[in-house]
């Protein structure tokens, strides 16, 4: 049976008008009054760890969290431009120069109170597959994310392609009795997410190092100089990314001033310690690769050398031959050979005799 309300004629009228529009609700059918900007990835209200239905517009989801003790929203951004990020800004009480942050990428990791809320960033990292290293290969992609600690909300603002927080979401609401923690939750959780891609890039990374070591030291083909730098190169991009992170993990579990909800303490100690891990393999690799580069460096001067020899035991022999025939160009009127029947073939026979003997010396004594 049609449950629609009657149009009536009267003053109200108006009023069953908007009614009539609004049929059926938009709770019912999962949609929302707004829509959020493009640069939103997601948007949610989380209660007791539990997060509401439907995806509601980023103002709609803190004024809701603001009258509800138990709530907070949790805003994911990614590369929003300066008119979503003044319009969040606005929302959530963000100052101008922390609006003007999250709009800038490649900041140090760091972890920063304004006011009443806190600031961690990270930097994102990534493995690219690559069938072979070249001198323009690219490794490891890197990027940035921010994360926005208030007291009801969330804001995570992830610049590049690295580091998507999908996962991290998806994990986190299958542990509501841990995002019931609040937003220190989330922080927690990209924080342990960025230091297992760390680790998964290291077991990555290692392979990597494993085929240019095999390539220096192969037989049949010695690796080349410039693929070993750009490795270095990004070994070296990946290292500013994990090592810098160190210090604001020790702030979190050592300072007051940003001190995070005491039942999240052992899960920060936990990623701290899986940091240290992921820092001390980077640091092995890239002193690894600096042993490379060495050791492909030290073999480039003794091929050079080598070169040098056969160049100059070369030269040598093509001297002796130079000399004899110089010394027969000189068009003297008496010189004794020049009356002898066989002289010309005995000439050759010298010649001929001393090569051999000089290219035998020089095979023994390893210049050719």
């Amino acid at each position: 049976m049609d449950q629609r309300p009657v149009l009536r004629s009267g003053s109200g009228l108006s009023a069953l008008l908007r009614r009539l529009l609004r049929w059926p609700p938009a709770e019912a059918l999962g949609l929302q009054s707004r829509a959020n900007p493009d640069a939103v990835v997601d948007c949610a209200v989380y209660v007791d760890g539990e997060r509401r239905p439907g995806r509601p517009h980023y103002a709609e989801a803190y004024d809701r969290c603001r009258r509800d003790r138990d709530a907070f929203v949790w805003l994911g951004l990614h590369e929003p431009n300066a008119a979503v990020m003044a319009g969040v800004g606005e929302v959530f009480g963000l100052d101008e120069l922390t609006v003007a942050q999250a709009l800038a990428d490649g900041h140090r990791p760091t972890v920063q109170r304004h006011g009443e809320v806190v600031l961690l960033v990270l930097r994102t990292a990534g493995y690219v597959e690559h069938a072979e290293l070249t001198k323009d290969s690219e490794v490891i992609d890197t990027g940035d994310v921010m994360v926005f600690l208030g007291d009801r909300f969330v804001i995570t603002v992830r610049h590049g392609a690295a580091g998507a927080l999908a996962p991290v979401r998806a994990e986190m609401e299958r542990r509501p009795a841990l995002l019931s923690e609040g937003p220190w939750a989330v922080a927690y959780a990209v924080c342990s997410r960025m230091v297992d891609l760390y680790l998964e890039i290291a077991g990555h990374l290692e392979r990597d190092l494993e085929r240019a070591e095999e390539s220096v030291f192969a037989r049949d083909r010695a690796a080349d100089i410039q693929n070993l730098y750009q490795l270095k190169r990004e070994v070296v991009e990946f290292k500013r990314a994990v090592l810098p992170l160190q210090a604001p993990l020790r702030t979190l579990l050592e300072h007051d001033q940003v001190d995070p909800p005491r039942g999240l303490h052992r899960w920060f100690a936990d990623v701290n310690g899986r940091l240290a891990r992921a820092v001390d393999r980077v640091a092995a690799y890239d002193d690894l690769l600096t042993s490379i580069v060495q050791s492909r460096l030290a073999q480039l001067a003794v091929e050079q050398n080598n070169d040098m020899r056969k160049i100059a035991a070369w030269a040598a022999i093509a001297a002796v031959q130079t000399g004899i025939a110089g010394i027969y160009g000189m068009n003297f009127a008496h010189m004794p050979e020049l009356g002898w029947r066989y002289g010309y073939w005995a000439v050759l026979g010298v010649m001929a005799l001393a090569a051999l003997t000089l290219h035998r010396l020089f095979r023994r004594s390893g210049w050719l």
